[in-house]
């Protein structure tokens, strides 16, 4: 009896034994590294999936297809092979470490597409308060500059690249500044700007911690517009762009916000000066901005370089000049004695905050090579190593050294 008993009771328990397990598995924690491998797969795409590379061609379009079908293609978003690795873990339950950039080999240099970049432009033009784009023929619409030459917007106020330069030494981690330059007249961004002008190799050997953002302004025409920079706060949207794009070509997507709040250096060339001027004018960050290097380019808009000088007294403010502009680059030294400002005539002295400093260069320089030969070879190394040496100026540490 006892024994059919002790059967009994044996059966019973295997009959719950499979339930008791069941429950036991359905309470248990899904494994951490289940977890991250789910994460990965549902987070979404990478960062170069969502930032692609933009890729190059030539500026001018094939025979086949018209300007605008060539910068979509140039920019149209390609997709990674799913055989490629992510260039790092978008998610996971283990430690985090600190960002680590990978040393630099070489100097990082791109073109990029941004929608706040001067052109296109389809506001009105602030010296008329008219439509810029005021001729048409058809469907084409152009403007008709102050020479009376027409220039058609689908060629001439169409293209919305900037160039970007980061040197192999720049270091986010360090105080640094963005140089933003305006070309002059007659420009490309690659036949000049970075061909013919060197901006970014003087920017780079220089070795101050500065990085270049050099917006297309009009495509190889004698025309000085400004585009979307005569809009207020029209600068501080390009800055404002330009931080994220300048994060990826750097290579940590975690610096966007480093160069969202990096001190200004603007440097105009010749008809550079009209963006120039209406970006401290109106650009709605003046304050950003600590320095402006004008070279050859004192055409006009006196009052606004006179104004920003008066008011912001932590920047500094450099012309240089030939015969074509001396009769008003002396005027705006006039207005800027008047609201007391100092004015120097001495190249050779320190840059001071506040100060504004003049000078001139005489025959055997031209206006067209003035952006590599002015006073100097490569003035825009040579005002950057000066401010970089100044300790009152020191807004951006010159060489790899020099905060240790």
């Amino acid at each position: 009896m006892m024994r059919a008993l002790r059967w009994r009771n044996f059966a019973i328990a295997c009959i719950g034994l499979p339930l008791t397990l069941t429950l036991a598995q359905c309470g248990r924690a899904p494994a951490p590294s289940a977890l991250a491998a789910n994460a990965q797969v549902t987070s979404g795409d990478s960062f170069e999936d969502r930032f692609p590379a933009p890729q190059f061609r030539d500026r001018f379009p094939s025979s086949g297809e018209s300007l605008a079908q060539r910068q979509l293609a140039d920019f149209a978003p390609k997709r990674t092979a799913a055989s490629e690795p992510a260039p790092y873990r978008v998610a996971s339950l283990g430690p985090q470490i600190p960002y680590q950039r990978p040393t630099a080999k070489e100097d990082l240099t791109t073109l990029v597409s941004m929608k706040t970049s001067a052109f296109p432009y389809f506001g009105n033009n602030p010296a008329s308060d008219s439509p810029f784009l005021n001729i048409s023929k058809g469907d084409r619409r152009g403007h008709r500059s102050y020479s009376g030459r027409v220039y058609w917007q689908d060629e001439t106020y169409n293209d919305s690249r900037v160039l970007l330069h980061v040197p192999e030494h720049f270091d986010v981690r360090r105080p640094g500044v963005i140089v933003v330059f305006f070309h002059g007249n007659g420009a490309t961004l690659e036949r000049d700007v970075r061909d013919r002008q060197l901006v970014p190799q003087q920017i780079s050997e220089s070795g101050v911690n500065a990085v270049l953002l050099a917006p297309q302004l009009a495509v190889d025409a004698a025309d000085s517009s400004a585009g979307k920079f005569w809009q207020p706060g029209g600068f501080k949207r390009f800055m404002d762009e330009s931080a994220s794009h300048l994060a990826r070509l750097y290579g940590d997507p975690n610096s966007a916000k480093a160069f969202a709040n990096m001190p200004i250096i603007i440097v105009g060339y010749s008809g550079g000066f009209l963006p120039t001027a209406w970006s401290l004018d109106v650009g709605g960050i003046p304050d950003r901005v600590r320095g402006v290097f004008l070279l050859d380019a004192v055409y006009g808009e006196l009052d606004k370089f006179a104004s920003w000088m008066e008011h912001h007294r932590n920047g500094f403010f450099v012309a240089s000049y030939t015969h074509y502009t001396a009769r008003r680059t002396r005027e705006l030294m006039g207005m800027l004695r008047e609201k007391g400002v100092g004015v120097s005539e001495d190249m050779g002295a320190p840059l001071k905050p506040g100060g504004a400093v003049f000078v001139e260069t005489g025959e055997g320089i031209t206006h067209r090579d003035y952006v590599t030969q002015a006073w100097t070879r490569n003035p825009v190394k040579e005002v950057l190593v000066k401010m970089a040496a100044t300790p009152a100026m020191r807004i951006a540490a010159s060489g790899p050294s020099a905060n240790r």
